[in-house]
């Protein structure tokens, strides 16, 4: 059995992981979070020279090690261009759509101060514009940034705000007595929030591996888990969300654990021995295949690390945008979490680089069952 979760400690850590800007870039306050974090649980870390945090669960067995990565970078905004009316044209960080940052409200970091903001259309009031409100195309050329300063010209903003500032949007965190949890950027601090719970539940535990626990930060602009592996992580999964909507097969208040993403398939053993840990402790877990998506996994492979891939995913609704999730969700997660990292490794023989035929694992190809008048 799994020790139980904290889900008080789960959170209380993800609020303050939503309250602390993020975006992809703009990561340090984040860093300093989680590795005060790991130091009071007395675990130890090492960054990478931009912050990526790599903390260790020392385990009995010198070799394969594993790993398991959540990302701290969320999307974001930058300033791209200071415009005569006194707003500020702006560029994403990440890929979303403009549509989601309509209204939403901001924080824009300069050298020397911060502004708060709000993102509007182009054509935002209705008692100027009247029909054409509802006519604007969604792209970010029809978006700007008004800055709560007093700012009619281009002149105003350059006393206050320059080209490449950084934007951050607020995630504005709401946690319900019925268990939803609404936010932006619940991807994927929703992820790192059940990643530290775990590790703090699994204190004083041993492990059968070592087992590195890696928090990266550019996982929303492609090269996340790069550069951060060593020869010796045999197996990674990463903790990521779900994709809950039409046309997917993802569970709304359990685990789901995809089978391929945009970058390919994950690994086929290692996938299913997540669901065989799920199935032998009783965790809730659908299967689901995710076409317009990447994670962490894919970073680390296409960096040339030979490393056996999987995911499993937490729930969430509108993903990029006005995100949900339920705690139900994240507790599952979380359980299947340190399952995983509670168990053997997927096959002993990883542990070296490099091998013979024999023991090298076989995909079941089960025959065809023949019937009469079956050529």
């Amino acid at each position: 059995m799994t020790p139980p979760l904290d889900l008080d400690y789960l959170k209380d850590v993800l609020v303050r992981l939503l309250e602390t800007p993020s975006p992809s870039g703009y990561t340090d306050q984040v860093v300093h979070l989680v590795g005060t974090e790991l130091e009071g649980m007395k675990i130890p870390f090492e960054l990478t020279r931009r912050g990526a945090i790599k903390a260790s669960l020392r385990g009995k067995a010198p070799s394969p090690h594993r790993a398991m990565v959540a990302h701290l970078d969320t999307l974001g905004a930058m300033v791209k261009r200071l415009k005569e009316n006194g707003r500020l044209e702006i560029v994403p960080i990440g890929t979303w759509s403009s549509r989601f940052a309509e209204g939403a409200r901001v924080r824009v970091l300069t050298d020397t101060s911060t502004f708060t903001g709000t993102i509007l259309p182009v054509t935002a009031s209705g008692h100027i514009f009247n029909e054409k409100v509802d006519q604007l195309p969604i792209s970010w050329q029809n978006v700007e940034l008004r800055i709560d300063a007093p700012c009619s010209c281009r002149e105003d903003l350059e006393a206050r705000v320059a080209v490449g500032d950084y934007i951050t949007i607020d995630a504005s965190p709401l946690i319900l007595d019925n268990g939803y949890i609404k936010a932006r950027h619940l991807d994927d601090k929703a992820g790192v929030a059940i990643l530290l719970a775990a590790a703090r539940a699994l204190a004083g535990t041993e492990l059968p591996l070592t087992s590195f626990l890696v928090f990266t930060i550019s996982e929303e602009v492609g090269t996340g888990a790069s550069g951060i592996l060593h020869s010796d992580v045999a197996e990674m999964v990463a903790i990521d969300n779900a994709i809950n909507g039409p046309g997917q097969n993802a569970s709304e208040f359990g685990a789901t654990i995809p089978f391929m993403d945009a970058s390919g398939p994950f690994d086929y053993h290692l996938t299913h021995k997540l669901l065989a840990l799920a199935a032998e402790h009783v965790i809730d877990c659908a299967r689901d295949v995710y076409v317009n998506y990447r994670c962490d996994a894919a970073s680390a492979i296409e960096s040339g690390n030979d490393v056996r891939t999987a995911m499993i995913s937490f729930a969430l609704d509108a993903s990029h945008g006005y995100e949900r999730t339920h705690l139900r969700s994240l507790e599952a997660v979380g359980r299947l979490a340190m399952a995983y990292l509670m168990s053997p490794p997927t096959f002993q023989r990883d542990r070296k680089e490099r091998g013979a035929l024999k023991g090298f694992p076989e995909q079941p190809i089960w025959p065809v069952k023949k019937e009469r008048g079956y050529i």
